[in-house]
Order: structure tokens, then C-alpha cells, then sequence
């Protein structure tokens, strides 16, 4: 089987969510994205009983986001989530927005994420279950091509 990104979340659009423009809200992209994270967080360990188990969480220390196409009320959406690379404290990630079916990516956003004991509140080696799910999500996802979006730099030309 080809290797694939993991489908994280999936959610209907609410008329809440969309703005003057008829179309999702900038804000809503990211509590899309941000529930993918905790997605993830459960998909390697670190849910709810993970997290007491260790006494440790994810932080997410950069963001970058690309809006791509307009999301409207009502739409059912999906994020896939592909783990980058990782080290022995953080994990470089990248969640795209989809309709499901759909291979044209609605938004995109590329983050750092570190793992933090709660306690002491500052950065912390992964637990060893915890280490053993994200090398394995991390061989999983080896062979996937880099998305376009990650590594870009926003700025105007000179």
C-alpha cells in the first residue's frame, strides 16, 4: 500500500465560522488545523491518558499558514496530516485541508510543535512510547513527497 498522509480531522463547516465574504474566517482555518493537532497528539500517545502518563504536551512554536481556495458554510472538510521530520523533542509537521475525495489542497499550514513537561513547563525529550509512535508515523511517512507549501518565506521583493 502507498504511503499516505493521515487523515486527522474532519468537520462541517458551520455558518458561524464564515465572514462578509461568504467564506471561512481566517481564525477557523487554524481551529481546523488545531484540532488535527490534537489528532495527532492522541494518534501517537499523547491523548488525554498519554498525557497524564507523562506528564507532557505539545506546544506549537511556529505557524505558517497558506490559504489556497474559499471554504464555504455547510462544506465537509478534511485535514491530512504528514510528519516532516522529527527529533528527540519536537516534530516539523504539515496539515493540509481538503474536501474529502479531493486532491487539491484547500489551505495548508506547516508547524513546529514541541513536547513539554507540563510541570516544569519547558521542553522535554519525548517519552519512550511516545518516541516509538512517532518513529514509526515518521517511517510511514518517509516516502511522501514534500508539499509545496512548506519552507516558504513570506515577504515583499526589493
Amino acid at each position: 500500500m502507498p504511503a499516505k498522509p493521515l487523515t486527522s480531522y474532519q468537520t462541517t463547516i458551520s455558518i458561524d465560522w464564515v465572514d462578509y465574504n461568504g467564506h471561512l474566517r481566517d481564525a477557523f482555518y487554524l481551529l481546523i488545523f488545531s484540532h488535527a493537532t490534537d489528532a495527532l497528539m492522541d494518534a501517537l500517545g499523547l491523548d488525554e491518558a498519554g498525557r497524564a502518563r507523562t506528564g507532557h504536551t505539545l506546544y506549537t512554536l511556529e505557524c505558517h499558514l497558506n490559504f489556497l481556495a474559499e471554504v464555504k458554510a455547510s462544506e465537509l472538510v478534511e485535514v491530512r496530516t504528514q510528519l516532516l521530520a522529527h527529533d528527540a523533542k519536537r516534530l516539523h509537521i504539515h496539515h493540509a485541508l481538503y474536501r474529502p475525495g479531493e486532491d487539491a489542497s484547500l489551505a495548508e499550514s506547516e508547524q513546529m510543535l514541541m513536547n513539554i513537561d507540563s510541570a516544569l513547563g519547558r521542553a522535554a525529550l519525548f517519552d519512550e512510547q511516545v518516541a516509538g509512535s512517532v518513529a514509526r508515523l515518521a517511517r510511514e511517512h518517509q516516502a511522501l513527497a514534500q508539499p509545496t507549501c512548506v519552507g516558504r518565506v513570506i515577504g515583499l521583493r526589493r
